[in-house]
């Protein structure tokens, strides 16, 4: 059966409340979810930034489903520390949980007083964590001297197998150079087939593990209403890089979203008030070669898209379902 996994907010709902949505996801049928570790929302509007570690142990523990996080080693984390979090949610459950690694933004990163680097120096860096992160989780005291220093470090509360290690990548080439050495692929929903492309880099560089991808989508019952909510709360996150990857405060992705038009956001987002597009837009995406769609829900009441979801789309996708659609 297709995994199609609920992506949980934090940078627009309180943690309490998306803990509430996140249980409800699941008893709704959505068998995965993820989260992403930010110290910043990306607008005012949004308004959120719950800490992702700690709330991952209290979903972990009232929800049976599989968990990922995105997270950023190197600058606001040390790779150490980053890897005893790992250790310790995989040793408390076992086999559920899964750690993506990206290079970071500066609007979360700039915190530590330290320079942002450039992108090749971050893909670098991201890379020496990813090493460092694995061996801690393979039981090793670990010294390294690089763009991160570790000196003598061990991680002693861990899982017997170590959770999967995934690279976020969005484009083509970090997904090919991340093939080197994860577990497995998350990306995000792009246009004109960037996705599939990137999704494609990683197998065609020998990647192994599962491709993810996490995909935004807007729905209410008019499309006037999907468009609203769309606006509102994602019209700063429609940037690409460097700009994502480089602005570095709120202030500034709100005013750089001002000037995004409803086209913009329709580039980002996939906006409709017809659940048959929404399931349509997932069925492409696993056509496309991914193992698993993380939907991503981009208003902040997240109940009537669960139920609605529930009642049409996800039906779609069970077993009994996508036989008789592959034999119809």
């Amino acid at each position: 059966m297709p995994t199609i996994g609920f992506h949980c907010s934090h940078e627009q709902i309180p943690p309490s409340q998306l803990l509430e949505d996140v249980r409800h996801a699941e008893a709704a049928g959505f068998t995965a979810a993820m989260c992403s570790d930010h110290l910043e929302p990306w607008s005012t509007d949004q308004g959120q930034s719950g800490y992702a570690w700690s709330w991952l142990g209290a979903a972990l523990n009232a929800t049976r489903l599989p968990f990922g996080v995105v997270t950023a080693p190197g600058q606001r984390y040390h790779p150490a520390i980053t890897a005893q979090a790992i250790g310790t949610l995989g040793e408390m459950f076992p086999g559920r949980f899964w750690a993506a690694l990206g290079s970071g933004e500066a609007v979360n990163e700039h915190v530590t007083g330290d320079g942002w680097p450039r992108k090749e120096l971050r893909d670098q860096r991201l890379v020496e964590c990813a090493e460092v992160i694995r061996r801690l989780l393979d039981g090793e005291r670990v010294s390294h001297d690089g763009l991160v220093t570790v000196d003598r470090a061990k991680v002693w509360s861990r899982p017997s197998t170590p959770p999967d290690l995934v690279a976020a990548a969005v484009s083509v080439e970090t997904a090919g150079s991340a093939a080197a050495w994860a577990d497995g692929l998350i990306t995000v929903n792009q246009q004109e087939g960037g996705d599939r492309r990137a999704a494609e880099a990683y197998r065609e560089h020998g990647g192994r593990g599962p491709a993810r991808l996490q995909l935004h989508v807007s729905w209410a019952p008019s499309e006037d209403e999907a468009l609203d909510i769309a606006m509102q709360q994602w019209r700063s996150n429609v940037f690409g890089s460097p700009v994502a990857w480089d602005t570095d405060s709120v202030d500034a992705f709100d005013e750089l979203g001002r000037h995004v038009t409803e086209d913009d956001v329709r580039r980002s987002v996939h906006v409709s008030a017809d659940l048959e597009s929404h399931a349509a837009r997932i069925g492409q995406a696993f056509d496309d070669g991914f193992d698993a769609v993380m939907v991503h829900f981009v208003g902040t009441d997240q109940a009537p898209f669960i139920d609605a979801f529930a009642a049409a789309v996800l039906p779609q996708f069970t077993p009994a379902a996508l036989t008789g659609r592959s034999t119809s």
